[in-house]
């Protein structure tokens, strides 16, 4: 029996498309004993799912302390894992790779950086360009695996696993149908919206369609979420009183919303995973093509400023265009709220015509 662990410490759509890495393991490996590294908060997107034996959660800060990070090697090396992936590629998981003592250890290699050390076993490239259409990140991932234990067919889906008890969730049963999630904040300042431009977008649907909004956002983010609710003139179809503080309680209850509109992050995967309809706002740094996953312009759709204004970026590196990752306000406000409209109205037109 295979001992196989895949460390994932980044956020929680990482962790939820890195999932698709178990869903094929078992059945390349089907008596294997799989177990992922995590950090606490994103642990959520894994539970119950039958691919997934063991999840270990460690603290980002915890693991960065270096006496902490020793003990990490040596929970790992007792374990004897003949397998390691490690989509996260940093430098505490290098370095849980390079000790853990395992026969294969399969990570990416960055490019332009040597590395001094063999972490990998097996070093593998980032794909140049997305050739699938579940999307660059996924396809990497299922890279790592297919590139050193090749597959005939495999399995590009992150699913969430819904327990009895969270299908029985009841807690909206009294809305107004739809029931749309809407993702105010991104996950870090510099993947949220303006907040009047978020603000516009919500008294759109508001005056358009007779339905129930709801929120999403970070526990941390509760009082920018009501800034922006304040902003809002049409509040009496918003129930801010309606919300889960935890990844599992928001899986419960976006499980019984009829769509999400969103700021690009974690809340756009999980829903996918959950076969939700999903419109998705990119920041003007984020690749859109990492990310964009399963999108056909119907089910899944998004918008970025490059699609409207390609010009902006006609002078940008990949590398520049990320150094304004640290204020990319001013791009931000480049796309107004008149040009996600464009898209955004045949959208609902599609989705809530009835």
């Amino acid at each position: 029996m295979k001992q196989i662990l895949v460390i994932q410490n980044k956020r929680i759509g990482d962790v939820l498309i890195s999932s698709v890495l178990a869903n094929n393991l078992k059945k390349r490996f089907p008596e294997s004993t799989i177990t992922y590294l995590v950090y606490p908060y994103t642990a959520g997107v894994l539970e119950h799912n039958p691919n997934i034996d063991h999840i270990w959660k460690v603290d980002e800060t915890w693991l960065k302390n270096l006496p902490n990070l020793l003990k990490m090697i040596a929970r790992v090396r007792r374990k004897k894992f003949d397998i390691i992936f490690d989509p996260y590629a940093k430098f505490q998981s290098r370095m849980i790779c390079y000790f853990s003592g395992a026969e294969y250890r399969i990570g990416f290699k960055r490019p332009g950086k040597k590395l001094k050390l063999p972490f990998y076993s097996h070093p593998v490239h980032f794909i140049p360009k997305r050739t699938q259409f579940c999307g660059k990140a996924i396809e990497n991932r299922l890279n790592l695996l297919n590139s050193v234990f090749p597959m005939e067919e495999m399995n590009d889906t992150p699913k969430i696993y819904i327990t009895e008890e969270e299908a029985s969730y009841d807690r909206i049963k009294h809305l107004k149908k739809p029931v749309i999630m809407l993702g105010v904040l991104g996950s870090t300042p510099q993947k949220s919206m303006p907040y009047e431009y978020v603000a516009q977008l919500i008294d759109y649907i508001a005056e358009n369609y007779n339905a129930s909004l709801l929120f999403n956002y970070a526990p941390y983010q509760k009082a920018e979420a009501e800034a922006i609710y304040n902003l809002c003139e049409h509040k009496d179809q918003i129930h801010l009183d309606i919300y889960e503080d935890s990844i599992r309680g928001f899986i419960t209850l976006m499980n019984k919303c009829d769509l999400l509109i969103s700021n690009e992050g974690g809340s756009v995967h999980i829903a996918k995973a959950l076969d939700k309809p999903t419109f998705t706002i990119y920041s003007p740094y984020i690749e859109k093509e990492d990310w964009n996953s399963f999108e056909d312009g119907v089910t899944h759709q998004s918008v970025h400023l490059l699609d409207f204004k390609p010009e902006l970026y006609e002078s940008f590196t990949r590398e520049e265009r990320k150094a304004i990752e640290a204020d990319p306000s001013k791009m931000y406000h480049e796309l107004t709220p008149a040009l996600i409209l464009s898209s955004l109205k045949p959208y609902l037109k599609h989705h809530l015509a009835t």
